[in-house]
């Protein structure tokens, strides 16, 4: 991430272009590298079919209540569904929106399948009386927003120096299966309350998992915000016309942070500005997947390391979900964890077991936690001179202020014998499962973001 100040608008027609698109190709290169995070003008969606999804998805949240109600998320293993103000939960905060969440459209898995594919599976449709056209609308615009989404990985695999077709092996399920191959794509409908209605700020943080997403900015509100190396927020104003896209996690992971996912929030409406609608498309890959690290030419890591040696940076680990040889074998077992503990309402419906080890999780982690000077989220640590990867040496100061697990400043911690971190009681082989996983869960939150060698 480089200390941009501004999120750049590319112009998606160049890219279609033969004699453009070595331009294109070079600016995508540049905005992966350094931000993260863009604008997409020109992409070929249907304008009008634009204009009626915004007006239908505003219009969702008009319905009865009884309607929302029959449509909610806890009713559909597959988290799928409406949710209201306050139901989910975003690293271990309440997200105050409302929202409601669809997904390209299958049939449920077997029974027999393996159990992180009920991930996939139908919607919740509202009544075709009660807002007609909103199931024709938002099917067509998924299945528009999934060949853009398509056209621009393979786009990112060409900048930075891959096959076009690269990631096309993480699209389809490995084997035959009731829902079919297809992948599912997900998008969420979003309203967040101004703070007349909410009575106070609301920010939360975040970087996207998976790819890439595709928001669609339904208002005019300022709101979303992305972060730059220094810290700083930039704002990311809608633009009509566009799409913003940001790079997620699993993109960051499989390029071997050569592509960066930004981290991003959203500010709540001023007082009697009004509801701030938002529509994320989340291009989905299969849930067999397993992320490894693609053969990015030597050329382009070395330029991110140029890029990153200017900043004063350090790429710091990606989120445990995408790493290779972690808890996890396949993507839709972390993936399912997750949704467990973001929505614990269908957890404890349809998933208890997988709750219960999110609890007793929770429950360590409140244990484990100490006490952070100036915020809740900041970890002061004392440091002296510092080697870095490349052998040189610089002074950092006697406190450095860490917020969060996030990309910068790094987190400096010097590891000896008598320093390990204590991961509880091991249940041993004949532990039950959800003590093992617990027990794993731990070991894995113990290992800082980045170590460095401390030399006194």
């Amino acid at each position: 991430m480089s200390s941009f100040t501004a999120v750049p608008v590319l112009d998606f027609s160049l890219s279609r272009d033969e004699s453009a698109k070595p331009a294109f190709l070079d600016e995508l290169r540049r905005t992966l590298l350094e931000v993260g995070f863009l604008y997409i003008k020109n992409t070929g969606i249907d304008e009008d079919l634009v204009e009626e999804v915004i007006r239908l998805g505003k219009a969702f949240f008009d319905l009865p209540e009884s309607e929302k109600m029959r449509l909610e998320m806890k009713n559909s293993p597959h988290f799928l569904g409406y949710s209201r103000l306050g139901n989910e939960i975003t690293k271990h905060a309440t997200d105050w929106r409302e929202q409601i969440d669809l997904a390209t459209e299958l049939s449920a898995p077997s029974p027999s399948e393996p159990r992180y594919r009920m991930l996939r599976g139908p919607n919740h449709w509202p009544k075709e009386e009660l807002l007609p056209g909103f199931r024709k609308a938002f099917t067509e615009y998924m299945n528009q927003m999934t060949e853009l989404s398509t056209n621009f990985t393979s786009l990112v695999a060409e900048a930075i120096g891959l096959p076009a077709n690269s990631f096309e092996k993480y699209f389809d399920a490995s084997e035959d299966s009731a829902s079919g191959t297809k992948r599912q794509d997900k998008l969420k409908i979003v309203k967040y309350p101004d703070l007349g209605e909410l009575g106070e700020q609301v920010v939360g943080s975040q970087g996207d998992s998976m790819l890439s997403s595709y928001l669609l900015q339904a208002t005019d509100h300022k709101g979303l915000q992305v972060q730059n190396y220094k810290g700083d927020w930039i704002d990311c104003v809608p633009i009509k016309g566009t799409f913003v896209v940001a790079m997620g996690q699993g993109l960051e992971a499989m390029t071997g942070g050569v592509c960066v996912s930004t981290t991003h929030r959203v500010i709540s409406p001023p007082a009697g500005s009004g509801p701030r609608f938002s529509i994320p498309f989340f291009q989905g890959v299969s849930y067999d997947a397993t992320f490894e690290s693609m053969d990015v030419p030597e050329e382009v890591k070395a330029l991110k390391q140029e890029i990153m040696r200017k900043e004063g940076g350090q790429k710091d680990e990606v989120e445990t979900t995408f790493k290779k040889g972690g808890r996890f074998k396949h993507l839709g077992e972390a993936t399912l964890m997750n949704r467990v503990k973001s929505h614990p309402d269908v957890g404890g419906k349809y998933y208890p077991d997988l709750l219960k080890i999110v609890r007793e999780q929770e429950k360590v982690d409140k244990e484990q936690s100490v006490d952070k000077p100036g915020s809740e989220n900041s970890l002061s640590v004392p440091t002296t001179t510092v080697t870095t990867a490349d052998g040189t040496t610089d002074d950092a100061p006697a406190t450095t202020q860490i917020k969060g697990r996030r990309r910068a400043p790094t987190i400096v911690v010097e590891l000896t014998p008598s320093d390990q971190p204590s991961y509880g009681e091991d249940p041993g082989p004949d532990g039950s499962i959800e003590r093992k996983e617990a027990y794993e869960m731990r070991k894995a939150d113990a290992v800082p973001d980045v170590v460095r060698v401390i030399e006194r």
